[in-house]
């Protein structure tokens, strides 16, 4: 991304920052490569909710705050249930539900959607912008 601003100082939207190269990094995924570090650390795990913004924490209910009760991850629940494409809403749901829910079988299948979904390349942008908003406690 660039850092162009408005002639007020304020930075324009991502659809208008985003690079050619930008677009063919986050199209393939290869954005995520560099969190295969924080795995071998052991902050991160393969499978689990994907970590969020540190400014969302004030944001969370009591429900979604239940997606911190184990290690985030690369890929998850919500990644292959629509990424970029659902609701902040439903991608809190999908978190809960996995970590109510954590398997063997659960994260093979989630590894194995994981692949097609990268392969296909769905779910990365909701149609009609270049990331997905911010979330604000009421979306």
């Amino acid at each position: 991304m660039t850092d162009q601003k408005d002639e007020f100082g304020n930075l324009l939207p991502d659809e208008f920052r985003l690079t050619k190269m930008g677009k063919f990094v986050r199209k393939t995924s290869l954005d995520e490569l560099p969190q295969l570090i924080n795995v071998l650390k052991g902050d991160m795990s393969f499978i689990g909710p994907r970590p969020l913004l540190v400014s969302y924490l004030s944001l969370y209910n009591e429900e979604q705050k239940k997606r911190h009760l184990i290690k985030p991850g690369i890929t998850g629940w919500a990644q292959v249930n629509g990424r970029n494409t659902i609701t902040w809403a439903q991608k809190f749901i999908y978190d809960v539900y996995y970590v109510n829910n954590i398997s063997f079988l659960l994260d093979a299948k989630i590894f194995l959607l994981t692949i097609k979904k990268v392969l296909k390349r769905e779910g990365i942008n909701t149609v009609g912008q270049a990331t997905t908003e911010s979330f604000n406690g009421k979306n």
